[in-house]
């Protein structure tokens, strides 16, 4: 299977920010991807009072890229956008995969919110406006078992272990919106140790650049194979960047050095 990242700069102009997201889908199908994954809040990143009304999983965004899924032809992870919430303050921050016939394949709600306090640099409360998803979920790509996940759940190994041994999964998935300051030394290392310790691929759609208010994301979105070599990486402008995932090299990794079935935890 050739999938495929795609790295935008989503900012307060929600019409534009999907244009953005369709024409990379489209690079992407060019490109023979048979998966193309976008990053978290792909429709809008700019300032809360500004932000689209959260809607269900049947509304305008999902149909944006539903549409998009069937006339390419491809499996479509759209990302992350606001889900309507259980009460009128939270939303979720939510996954959705389309099949190349446009049907909802799967959907996740991000478990781990960002709430972080770092004195003179970062004051980010997730919690406040989104509520935590409870479920982890595997859906099948392709044929391919993926497990999904969202940005902050990647310093948590334990979920990827989850998908990896109970979901059996092949692929993790990563939307994120990193931000610089730790993305610069956290990014790259956590999703290669995502990826030996699971001996999965991983792929990893992000957000690049300044957005409002205030905010730089880090991008550098990529493929990592089981033995955790990045196979593609973007350079830091919006673009897209494929790989093949190659299920016999998988196997081999499991089978010469089986870590998954030598576990005792």
């Amino acid at each position: 299977m050739r999938v495929a990242v795609c790295q935008l700069n989503a900012r307060d102009d929600r019409e534009k920010n999907l244009a953005t997201a369709r024409e990379l889908l489209e690079r992407a199908a060019a490109g023979g991807a048979q998966l193309a994954v976008l990053p978290e809040y792909v429709d809008y990143l700019g300032p809360g009072d500004g932000a689209p009304k959260a809607e269900g999983v049947d509304g305008e965004f999902a149909g944006f890229f539903a549409r998009a899924a069937r006339e390419l032809g491809i499996w479509v992870h759209a990302g992350s956008f606001h889900e309507s919430g259980p009460d009128a303050r939270r939303t979720y921050n939510t996954s959705l995969v389309f099949s190349p016939s446009g049907e909802l394949a799967a959907r996740y709600r991000k478990i781990h919110l960002y709430d972080v306090e770092i004195a003179g640099r970062v004051s980010y409360q997730e919690s406040r406006s989104v509520a935590p998803g409870d479920e982890t979920v595997v859906a099948e790509i392709a044929g391919v078992r993926t497990g999904l996940s969202i940005c902050y759940d990647l310093r948590f190994p334990e979920l990827y272990r989850r998908l990896a041994v109970e979901g059996q999964a092949r692929v993790l998935v990563v939307p994120a919106a990193f931000m610089m300051h730790t993305g610069r030394d956290h990014w790259e290392v956590l999703l290669r140790a995502r990826a030996i310790e699971n001996q999965c691929y991983v792929v990893a759609a992000g957000q690049i650049g300044d957005h409002e208010p205030g905010r730089t994301c880090f991008g550098r979105s990529m493929i990592v194979d089981p033995w955790g070599t990045v196979v593609a990486q973007a350079p830091d402008e919006v673009g897209v960047v494929s790989a093949d995932i190659d299920l016999g090299r998988l196997e081999r990794i499991r089978q010469e050095l089986p870590s998954l079935a030598n576990r005792r935890l």
